[in-house]
């Protein structure tokens, strides 16, 4: 079992990371220091779960944090500011600031150190989420000591719901789009006059048009969706917009 450090302050600790191709020391005073901070620790970079889950949910509500007094949300992981920086080009997680805890002392502090010698990690953090104001962790998620790698309450969706159980959701939208399209640029535009974020996939060599049929029932483009709903091309877009 781990210690829940609630009304304690943080660890003092100094993170070496990489910026501009420049070594930089980060210290805790310089994350916390009158802030209100959502920090997540997981793992290790580029795993499955992490990757695939954790830092995605964070960075998908990171407006609705920050609308709710949130002024940074921090991913941390002991692993090297290499990896950390890697990792955040690849999850194109723009909205969450990768700390490395490459010597694992910010995590030792916290009392969150374990052995994952059984995979040949070495020591790494155990999953969990805190909600740190001015240095003082006002509320902390730690995940259930078991087997494997649980990922039930470190998650954003039950930080936002700490933080305010009413706050509504943004939509989460996806568009299918051609290089050149003027119906595509059409629809991104309404999407940013209304400012909703979006995810863009476009049509190429990997993402092919016989995916996009298989996918839609149609080859042409834009085509939109919304939480999970297929809308259809700009038009529709501009007919959904205007009901909801």
């Amino acid at each position: 079992m781990f210690a829940n450090r609630q009304g304690q302050r943080v660890p003092q600790v100094t993170f070496r990371t990489r910026q501009n191709n420049q070594w930089v020391n980060v210290t805790t005073d310089d994350l916390f220091t009158d802030r209100t901070v959502i920090v997540f620790s997981l793992p290790g970079a580029f795993t499955p779960t992490c990757s695939s889950a954790h830092v995605p949910g964070y960075n998908d509500l990171a407006k609705v944090f920050k609308e709710n007094g949130v002024d940074e949300i921090i991913c941390l992981s002991v692993n090297d500011a290499f990896v950390m920086n890697e990792w955040a080009k690849h999850q194109a997680a723009d909205n969450i600031t990768f700390i490395p805890d490459g010597n694992g002392e910010f995590t030792a502090g916290m009392g969150m150190l374990v052995n994952r010698s059984d995979l040949g990690f070495g020591n790494r953090s155990w999953r969990y989420s805190m909600l740190v104001k001015d240095g003082v962790i006002e509320q902390m998620f730690i995940e259930p000591y078991e087997p494997g790698d649980p990922f039930q309450v470190s998650d954003a969706e039950t930080m936002l719901k700490y933080i305010n159980p009413y706050a509504v959701k943004p939509k989460l939208v996806s568009l299918f789009t051609k290089v050149g399209c003027p119906y595509c640029a059409r629809a991104k535009a309404l999407l940013l006059e209304q400012g909703i974020d979006y995810e863009e996939i476009t049509i190429d060599e990997v993402v092919t048009t016989r995916a996009l049929r298989a996918i839609t029932g149609t080859t042409t483009v834009p085509q939109i969706f919304i939480d999970g709903q297929l809308i259809g091309g700009s038009e529709a877009l501009i007919a959904y917009l205007s009901a909801n």
